[in-house]
């Protein structure tokens, strides 16, 4: 059978995908918005509040029933009131929330949940830079005919429809962003729309001197969308330090550097839309390496893998090659496939990352990013074709003797770099 390891496949028959959408809400509204994150953001805190303190005295764990009662009997006192000047649903989706970071924190200490650690539930503050509820269809939210979309308790909001919704919203999240833009995102469920069947397919190589390499020798040059605005980031940051904490124009200021950001993840976002569209419509299956993104980010060339958006841009592909029928995998990040020649299968000694060509001895020349491409693509059709445990891997050879050693940190290590293209 083929190892997890290696490659990990996923598919399914329906999709749960996000629509967002851009709104306009008036002053009133506004209004009305801010009043509704105060009060979902008091009972969040409430309820971790509540079972912190049972757990300090030793009390049992406080159940999902019991936290919603008490949000219900507190709207009974005069200190709570004015709980009951905003939806019941934002307020038990709070509440949810709640729930749901418990169990993420619970299941990541014992083990059943995958990646990293957890860390347990925080109070929510106002100052924090995103700010969101939810609605459900319990609260009957509805879009109109007119295209304005009718919220409880907050009125008709006018909403900027760049698509149609695929199908009829299942839940609606409100967000206020940092840099006080208000969008509305749909939970819509949506079946998969196959593609016809593309005759090629495709290995890719990520890297920083090119964002992408594929294995048929394309080359996609890295926009380095944090790199071109840090000129004018600099500057608004500079604008931002000079002012006094707490006045009206640092808080002017604090919006300016973080519409700056705004538009910098936009650009990037929309842009990795358009690449990753492409690639899995005029491909029939897709391989990428498992880089590990997040030991990247603490070397010194993090600026720029986070600039890159790996993460993302992999994530993309993912839910892609699922709803259009595509095949996608991913390769051990600890394959080799820099080292390894694409002709002959040979692993060569490591080679230092400013080398872009290598010459085999087998004879061939190989450039360093479509040779490792190449091994991508070999790698993950060998894997997903491989059903009977086949050997797909070179046989054993001697090591060499700078390699020869066991390294007791090796998920970690600076083996995970190779294969990436940096200046």
């Amino acid at each position: 059978m083929p190892s997890s390891s290696v490659i990990s496949q996923w598919h399914s028959a329906r999709v749960q995908l996000r629509y967002n959408y851009r709104v306009y809400p008036d002053a009133s509204q506004r209004e009305a918005l801010a009043r509704s994150f105060g009060c979902a953001r008091v009972v969040f805190n409430d309820g971790l509040r509540a079972r912190q303190q049972a757990r300090l005295e030793g009390l049992p764990y406080l159940s999902d029933a019991e936290l919603s009662k008490r949000v219900t009997a507190a709207k009974l006192t005069p200190q709570r009131a004015w709980l009951g000047e905003v939806s019941s649903v934002v307020l038990q989706q709070a509440l949810a929330d709640l729930n749901v970071a418990y169990r993420n924190f619970f299941a990541s200490i014992s083990g059943k949940r995958k990646g990293r650690k957890v860390a347990p539930p925080r109070f929510r503050s106002r100052k924090d830079n995103r700010q969101a509820i939810r609605f459900t269809k319990n609260a009957r939210f509805k879009v109109l005919d007119n295209g304005r979309l009718r919220l409880p308790k907050i009125g008709d909001v006018e909403v900027r429809w760049s698509r149609n919704l695929p199908s009829d919203p299942s839940s609606v999240t409100v967000i206020r962003d940092a840099a006080g833009r208000y969008f509305a995102s749909f939970v819509v469920q949506s079946t998969d729309e196959p593609l016809p069947v593309a005759d090629s397919e495709i290995g890719i190589d990520l890297g920083l001197t090119h964002f992408a390499v594929l294995s048929d020798g394309t080359k996609v040059a890295a926009p380095k969308f944090l790199r071109r605005a840090a000129r004018k980031l600099k500057r608004l940051q500079q604008d931002l330090s000079r002012k006094q904490r707490g006045s009206q124009n640092r808080k002017k200021a604090v919006v300016k550097v973080a519409r700056a950001h705004a538009r910098v993840a936009d650009t990037r976002r929309d842009w990795q839309h358009k690449l990753s569209t492409r690639i899995i419509r005029d491909n029939q299956a897709v391989f990428v390496e498992d880089l590990c993104v997040v030991g990247l980010g603490r070397t010194r060339l993090a600026k720029s893998v986070h600039d890159a958006g790996w993460a993302s841009f992999t994530g993309m592909l993912e839910y892609k090659a699922v709803r259009y029928g595509r095949t996608f995998g991913r390769v051990n990040r600890f394959f080799p496939s820099t080292r390894m020649c694409s002709d002959c299968g040979r692993i060569n000694d490591k080679m230092a990352l400013d080398v872009r060509t290598w010459k085999c001895p087998c004879g061939s020349t190989r450039d360093r990013d479509v040779n490792a491409a190449i091994n991508v693509l070999a790698a993950g059709r060998a894997e997903s074709l491989n059903d009977r445990g086949a050997r797909i891997r070179p046989p054993a050879m001697v090591a060499p003797r700078g390699e020869a050693v066991i390294h007791p940190d090796a998920a970690c290590s600076t083996r995970s770099v190779e294969g990436i293209s940096v200046l």
